[in-house]
């Protein structure tokens, strides 16, 4: 091979390495943060498809389902079997919350935002921070396999209540499909703890000079708050989930009681306990609540207050509340379990601390209120939906009140009342402000701005078909229609609610295709879109003093904070923002540490 052919082969595999470790295993937060917005993306599309499949099976049920039908299910005829019902709704719970919610919050906008929005050069933990996301795919890997794993994916539910998950024969989904299900769950694990330990440690030890506590934007508090939730309550999940795992495959008999015979099977052994697993999963899992729904919180504050033109009212009962909620979070566990023989005094104990909760949520809702009160409000599409968030949260949170009642829950536990509450807090709720953020990041994350009338033609048709989608699963609920059926039609009394499934469904079926003018907007914008500056919605935290987008190292001079990140309509400038970096006029005293003059803009 003569010396240039050698040159060449050199400068390819050269090439590819600088490719790989720049994109693929990158060690940048900012590409960590994208790596988890485009992989989150793709689920969401994925989670959408699976509960159109349920919508389609409760709306016509035993019908063929048109084009997928004869593919997918064609030794049914092109029906979907109720074998088959239970791995649909298991895996859109599973894929909507451990792939899509929690990653895009914590993962995408964590990761993006944390190391720009306090003024650092990346995390603290760089390689940590790569394997966080790499994590993620033996659990994509492993829960893929298993929702094809014959005869039918794992269908346990999300919550993978022993003994139907611990018993291998206790259902068609329950062997193998089940075990590679769980092996997933704890993937997912390992890498929400790489993330909250790499969190933690950059809010509290990376923060630029005159960047208090008090300083931090509500984003970086959600962040922060649900860090330490994450650092704290999923170690015992993933103990869990290792245990029924030895369950399943040692017969360790963690979970299942001395003696329990299932389809004919040899009795278990152990003397274990179904409801110790419910204990120790609802120990994460109302938390994990939280960590779905407090960076949302965060982020909408941010951009309320930046389109009201308006300091963020009650910034410091802000914090607070987001720790009460957090904290309050830790002790309510026991609410998911009211059906379960629980000693009523011990219902009481958590019946009380749970209406608690409402008090610092309430105070988060007047505050968001008061901020775009009298303000200068701009309806641009990230406000749009971030006041959507807060409308759609209300009307969650207040049906989250009947469910602390131990009386009503025990008659609404099993029916669509639940299901509507989950879904008005979390997707009509933290969607809503995922997608608000989108479009409020993307300048700062490309360096070109999404269009703004497709942006608001996708807020309308996504706000008017949430609402007839899962409102009307309220009405439903209330007169107890069940969940986790294939046909509940079964019963005569159920069957006059047929048609309000079909509107149902139709409107879901809607508001999935409305997201194609958002999926073509974004594609479109990231190689078309307007070009623009660091800081195109006149906004004031650190990130928007950056390069958009930010190159490596983040910020092109030493930022130095002198105040907090809402301090719009100011009387000490001309603008009617006050950015975080810039020095107050002379004669303005302020405590910020005086930057060096090398390291200034």
């Amino acid at each position: 091979m003569s010396d240039h052919a050698q040159h060449g082969n050199q400068n390819v595999w050269q090439s590819a390495y600088a490719f790989c470790d720049h994109y693929v295993f990158s060690r940048d937060h900012k590409i960590i943060g994208l790596q988890f917005l485009f992989s989150t993306l793709l689920w969401f599309l994925v989670g959408g498809l699976l509960a159109l499949g349920i919508r389609w099976q409760l709306a016509f049920p035993w019908s063929n389902m048109p084009v997928l039908g004869p593919w997918l299910f064609s030794d049914e005829g092109g029906q979907i079997s109720p074998e088959f019902y239970t791995t649909l709704f298991t895996m859109h719970a599973t894929v909507m919350i451990f792939f899509v919610i929690i990653p895009i919050l914590a993962g995408a906008f964590g990761n993006y935002l944390i190391p720009l929005m306090i003024g650092a050069d990346d995390m603290a933990f760089p390689t940590l921070n790569m394997l966080s996301y790499w994590f993620m795919w033996p659990a994509f890997i492993l829960i893929g396999l298993s929702f094809f794993t014959p005869p039918y994916g794992a269908g346990a539910g999300w919550t993978s209540y022993p003994p139907l998950s611990a018993v291998t024969t206790a259902a068609p989904g329950s062997d193998f499909a089940q075990t590679l299900w769980l092996l997933g769950v704890t993937c997912v694990g390992i890498s929400s703890m790489l993330g909250s330990v790499n969190y933690m440690t950059t809010i509290v030890q990376m923060r630029a000079p005159g960047m208090t506590m008090f300083r931090l934007p509500m984003t970086i508090w959600g962040m922060f708050i649900t860090a330490i939730l994450q650092a704290f309550a999923l170690p015992v999940l993933t103990a869990a989930g290792f245990m029924q795992l030895t369950d399943r495959t040692f017969g360790t008999g963690f979970f299942l009681p001395e003696g329990l015979v299932v389809n004919n099977g040899p009795p278990a052994t152990g003397g274990g306990q179904p409801l110790l697993w419910q204990h120790l999963f609802w120990f994460y899992s109302h938390p994990a609540v939280y960590i779905m729904i407090l960076p949302a919180m965060g982020m909408v504050s941010d951009m309320i207050s930046c389109f009201s033109r308006k300091p963020l009212f009650g910034y410091k009962p802000m914090v607070y509340s987001i720790s009460g909620i957090a904290g309050l979070g830790f002790i309510v566990w026991g609410h998911h379990m009211f059906v379960s023989g629980m000693n009523p005094i011990l219902g009481m104990t958590f019946m009380v601390s749970t209406m608690m909760i409402a008090l610092p949520s309430a105070v988060k809702v007047f505050n968001w209120i008061g901020t775009v009160w009298g303000g200068k409000v701009q309806f641009t599409t990230p406000m749009l939906f971030s006041l959507s968030f807060v409308s759609m949260f209300i009307i969650g949170g207040l049906s989250g009140i009947f469910m602390a009642a131990t009386p009503v829950d025990i008659f609404i536990h099993d029916t669509y009342f639940i299901v509507a509450h989950f879904h008005y807090v979390l997707f009509a709720g933290t969607a809503m402000a995922v997608f608000g953020a989108i479009y409020f990041w993307f300048p700062k994350m490309f360096g070109r701005m999404m269009n703004e009338t497709a942006g608001k033609v996708h807020f309308l048709l996504t706000f008017i078909f949430l609402n007839g989608t899962f409102y009307t699963m309220h009405i439903l609920g209330a007169v107890g229609f069940p969940r986790r059926l294939a046909d509940p039609y079964d019963y005569e009394t159920f069957r006059h609610l047929l048609p309000l499934n079909q509107f149902m469904s139709v409107c879901a079926i809607l508001m999935v295709a409305v997201q194609i003018v958002f999926a073509v907007n974004f594609v479109m914008s990231i190689f078309w879109g307007r070009r623009v500056g660091r800081n195109p919605w006149g906004a004031n935290s650190l990130e928007w003093s950056a390069p958009s987008p930010p190159g490596h190292g983040n910020f092109d001079f030493q930022p130095v904070v002198y105040r907090g990140p809402y301090e719009y309509g100011s009387p000490e400038v001309d603008t009617d923002f006050y950015p975080q970096i810039q020095p107050p006029p002379k004669g303005v005293e302020t405590d910020a540490p005086a930057p060096h003059p090398a390291e200034t803009h």
